[in-house]
């Protein structure tokens, strides 16, 4: 989909730093660059697993709202709830500013998003996003079965909500942009996965699969993977989901699917389908979850298949060019993992899914408190992560809570 980029060297011997960020997504680039403006000096490295792009921040549907996010919003504390929806524009403007500035050509538009229900259970939640959106005095649009139609080719849904506060893009060659406008001063080692990370004295010691860095002060940025480190594990997992993109539609096709020609739809029950027409014209759908560990690619494309045709039957079976799953750090409550865990140690994890613009507000964040500035009390904003069972529990668990939602919301799967 995105021409091919060359690679930053994989780091392949030791070296002593201040400052090690694992992670080359938006909470990672955010907080490295952040840290380097505060510090000049600083000798800042960032270590990631893939290549910058290839990974999970790349793999998301392309949603960035300027806005809080559903699962924050709370009509209830509107003065909790401006404190977000500010924080969270501020990170959308240095997303864009740093895009800009890459000079590089990115899908990146303020095309707004639709919400939209099915049944009961998802206008129930339809409704309290709306009474969010008229507490916290945001703009926005009702939209009956009629409407949405007339604008997205679909009748699946009874009734939704646009608004205008959010972008939508291409999260590869968003990351991927915003990689390039990192100062040279911070060295970057792609495809270095971290394999382990012990408290030394005056810092920390990072190995790789080839090196390793001390530090004295250590970034965990990796999100559902910080688990995998052994930090937050009672408070963190990595749930899979999983998206497919069609071919490129037909004119035909394409006049089939209402007046709008970039539309992103989210679903009103956590459970539901996530869908995008790209402007490229291609369909995209992203559904279904596992806990830990990805579902075969088969079942995969037979159950999206089946959840776009039953919202577009007049395309019949089309075809998916693409199939792929990424996994998103998922918290009971939907509370953060953020801030300083140890002498040294800073962690940002937990983002359930909206790590684009609240990981790039909370990576900014993690380097002003690192530095000893004064933020505002992110937790009292966002929530702080509620504690999990361990397997074979957690894993039960959230097979017969995913049943009971799936049945509670099975209009909007």
């Amino acid at each position: 989909m995105l021409p091919a980029r060359e690679p930053n060297d994989p780091l392949r011997e030791h070296r002593e730093v201040d400052v090690v960020v694992v992670g080359a997504g938006f909470t990672g680039i955010a907080c490295a660059k952040r840290w380097a403006e505060l510090a000049p000096d600083c000798r800042i490295a960032i270590v990631d697993a893939s290549d910058i792009g290839e990974g999970n921040p790349g793999r998301n549907s392309g949603f960035l709202l300027d806005v809080a996010l559903a699962e924050d919003a709370d009509p209830a504390n509107t003065k909790r709830m401006a404190q977000c929806n500010e924080l969270t524009r501020d990170a959308m403007q240095t997303i864009v500013e740093d895009v800009t500035r890459s000079g590089l050509a990115v899908d990146l538009e303020r095309a707004g998003t639709y919400r939209a229900a099915a049944g009961h259970i998802g206008m129930r939640a339809l409704n309290n996003y709306q009474a969010f959106l008229k507490s916290a005095d945001l703009p926005f649009r009702e939209l009956d079965r009629a409407q949405l139609k007339d604008e997205l080719g679909t009748d699946f849904y009874q009734a939704g909500l646009y608004s205008p506060d959010c972008y939508l893009a291409q999260p590869a060659a968003v990351i991927r942009a915003l990689a390039s406008t990192i100062p040279d001063s911070i060295n970057i080692f792609e495809r270095s996965p971290v394999v382990r990370m012990n408290p030394v004295p005056k810092g920390w010691r990072v190995v790789t699969n080839q090196g390793s860095l001390t530090c004295t002060d250590l970034v965990l940025a990796n999100n559902s993977f910080i688990a995998g480190l052994g930090i937050a594990r009672p408070n963190l997992a990595s749930v899979y989901t999983y998206a497919a993109l069609s071919e490129p539609l037909s004119a035909s096709a394409l006049g089939s699917l209402g007046s709008v020609r970039n539309w992103g739809l989210l679903p009103t029950h956590r459970l539901g389908s996530t869908l995008r027409l790209t402007s490229d014209g291609r369909l995209l759908i992203r559904s279904l979850h596992n806990l830990e560990k990805e579902q075969d690619e088969h079942r995969v494309r037979e159950a999206l298949s089946m959840r776009l045709k039953r919202r577009f039957p007049q395309l019949g079976d089309l075809r998916f060019e693409h199939i792929w799953g990424g996994a998103v750090g998922f918290t009971y409550n939907g509370g953060l993992v953020w801030g300083g865990r140890q002498p040294g140690l800073w962690v940002s994890g937990g983002c359930n899914g909206g790590g684009t613009v609240k990981g790039t507000m909370l990576g900014r964040l993690l380097a002003d408190k690192a530095s000893g500035k004064t933020v505002p009390d992110v937790e009292a904003l966002f929530g702080t992560a509620s504690w999990m069972p361990p397997e074979p529990i957690r894993g039960l668990g959230f097979q017969l809570t995913s049943a009971w939602q799936s049945w509670q919301g099975r209009d909007e799967l």
